[in-house]
């Protein structure tokens, strides 16, 4: 059986090419490298997994309501469309809405997989290379994971959310080798890992927290891998330079702010849009989602030296400039806490179950 057979919606079989310009850059300068960088390679190598043995897979998950969250953070509840509701049509609005949101973390790691691929041809130095090849090896796994999830957990996949192509090709066509870097490890990356450690923090199901987890300890690496890469860059920029990566932060921002609205959901199922996408669009929860997924995105846009005034007007408009205050070595610091912590949880529970083997081994051996 082929994933085509899952989607909600037919998807083209032939792959989806996206014409890239630009060079292969190759240096001969093999022993020089920025310290920082380097050591951002070495934890990349040292803190790689295996989704197949270190994901509990086991773990029940309820399709309806994969994360386990309560009902209050439906983006629907409280309005005339979701009271008309049976409960049956919400268990299936609940299936549809879990299996578009994962389907785009599916695709937007296939996306983070092509562009980092995509960076270790183009970035001109050998310590970006290195580390853009361990990031290509942990978008893989991310590919992996999700997919799994998708299929044994929800059975139902969601095509691409446009606005999220459109931003990834943008940034693989653009011939200059910052743009990829901006585009994913900045934007892209950057409203993934907060997407991820918002679920993470609220959901109660054991095998979305863990997985969720594991991905943040990734991510986490990989936008501080954009911040490194790109502060000292964009700090040599002429202005005419500056504003050009400027407009494609805010029509970045606008896109990936629009891709979380879960419009394709109210589509499949037939429901009113122009209502839906009134009630979302002026409902309290999902200001404050907007916000939080913004959290990484706005302090590291700052920290890499974006912030025009354009820039800045964007996200007074969008509501989320106050995150321009956060400490973001602290929220980096603390996902990648978490996950260890996770780790640490799985590999003691490991340990436990391996002594109660051989405890009973030996009693059976005492037995006989």
């Amino acid at each position: 059986m082929t994933s085509y057979d899952f989607y909600v919606s037919p998807v083209p079989k032939e792959t989806w090419d996206v014409p890239m310009s630009g060079d292969a850059r190759f240096t001969w300068e093999y022993d020089d490298g920025r310290d920082r960088l380097l050591n951002l390679y070495q934890k990349g190598k040292d803190k790689q997994w295996d989704a197949q043995k270190r994901i509990d897979w086991d773990i029940e998950v309820d399709p309806n309501n994969v994360a386990g969250l309560p009902e209050q953070f439906n983006p629907l509840v409280g309005s005339a469309i979701w009271d008309k509701m049976s409960q049956a049509d919400r268990d299936e609005f609940g299936r549809h809405q879990g299996a578009w949101l994962f389907s785009q973390f599916l695709h937007g790691e296939q996306g983070a997989l092509n562009v980092s691929a995509r960076i270790v041809q183009s970035v001109p130095d050998l310590d970006s290379k290195f580390y853009a090849a361990t990031q290509t090896m942990d978008e893989a796994r991310h590919v992996e994971l999700y997919s799994k999830f998708l299929r044994e957990k929800i059975g139902m996949y969601y095509p691409i959310n446009q606005d999220l192509a459109k931003l990834l090709a943008e940034s693989l066509e653009d011939s200059r080798w910052d743009l990829p870097y901006l585009g994913m490890q900045v934007l892209i990356e950057g409203l993934a890992l907060a997407a991820f450690g918002l679920y993470r923090d609220m959901s109660t199901n054991p095998l979305v927290k863990q997985l969720l987890a594991y991905v943040m300890q990734d991510e986490a690496r990989h936008v501080a891998f954009g911040r490194l890469a790109l502060r000292d860059y964009y700090a040599e920029l002429t202005e005419k330079e500056r504003a050009e990566r400027e407009e494609f932060v805010v029509e970045g921002c606008y896109l990936m702010r629009d891709r979380f609205k879960g419009r394709e959901v109210f589509e499949t199922l037939g429901m009113p849009m122009a209502e839906c996408m009134e009630y979302v669009d002026n409902s309290d929860m999902y200001t404050l989602y907007q916000s939080l997924l913004f959290s990484r995105i706005v302090p590291c846009v700052k920290d890499v030296g974006l912030w025009g005034e354009k820039v800045q007007a964007a996200y007074l408009d969008m509501g989320v400039l106050d995150n321009a205050k956060a400490d973001l070595e602290a929220l980096m610091k603390q996902d990648e806490d978490i996950a260890e912590a996770v780790d640490r949880e799985r590999y003691e529970a490991e340990l436990a179950a391996r002594h109660a083997e051989v405890d009973e081994a030996i009693a059976l051996g005492e037995g006989a």
